[in-house]
């Protein structure tokens, strides 16, 4: 459900990542509505449907919240919910359409993706948006709005992480968070499955929000 700030202008939609829901999402929504923004903090069917349907659902949502009302409409994602945003922009991209944060994107694809995706296990649990995170997905090309992107290097997955290729968070190899024409990358020390509470990757999402560019000279030891 929507946060409203009292005098809000910008709106912030927060979309979780593939299996989870907007309760992992829920420090992301604590820190951005005290940076004054209003905040959406969407559940969505992740594992029911594909992602140009999700899509499509995401659309009807935001009509139903009245985001058009709000001079900026933002968005800050996990995972698989960067894919979400990127087909949203393809089929009906918001007027209002502001800057994205993206928090560990599987932007071209995921290795371990491609490793399960034979097994029925993973079929049943991630269903069609699963097919989606593959590599080598080319349906949804280079993005042509403002977007920072967030890529961790830290990994509590050991097995995953000896399916992957070089830097990584577990999940996806910092490589495959990069996309054309975002307008900044960074890296920090984070693992997929919590950066999104982790402090400095908090400030990092609401500098980028506020002036579209990372704080690349900030101390990697206030990493907490």
């Amino acid at each position: 459900m929507g946060t409203q700030t009292p005098g809000s202008d910008e709106m912030v939609v927060l979309l979780h990542g593939i299996g989870r829901t907007s309760g992992s999402m829920k420090a992301v929504a604590a820190h951005l509505a005290d940076q004054g923004y209003a905040v959406f903090n969407v559940d969505y069917p992740s594992r029911s449907q594909s992602i140009a349907d999700l899509a499509a659902g995401l659309h009807r949502q935001l009509l139903c919240e009245g985001t058009s009302s709000f001079s900026k409409l933002h968005f800050v994602t996990h995972s698989m919910g960067g894919l979400l945003v990127r087909e949203l922009v393809k089929q009906s991209r918001p007027e209002n359409f502001g800057r994205v944060v993206m928090l560990a994107p599987p932007n071209q694809g995921s290795e371990v993706a491609d490793f399960l995706s034979g097994n029925f296990l993973f079929k049943m649990i991630y269903g069609p948006a699963g097919e989606d995170l593959k590599t080598g997905n080319e349906a949804f090309g280079a993005v042509d709005f403002p977007l920072g992107v967030i890529a961790g290097t830290t990994s509590i997955d050991p097995i995953s992480s000896l399916i992957l290729t070089g830097p990584n968070d577990g999940k996806v190899t910092v490589e495959n968070t990069k996309v054309e024409g975002m307008a900044d990358h960074l890296t920090l020390p984070v693992n997929h499955t919590f950066l999104m509470r982790n402090k400095t990757v908090l400030q990092q999402v609401s500098l980028f929000l506020a002036m579209g560019v990372f704080d690349h000279g900030l101390s990697r030891t206030k990493i907490a």
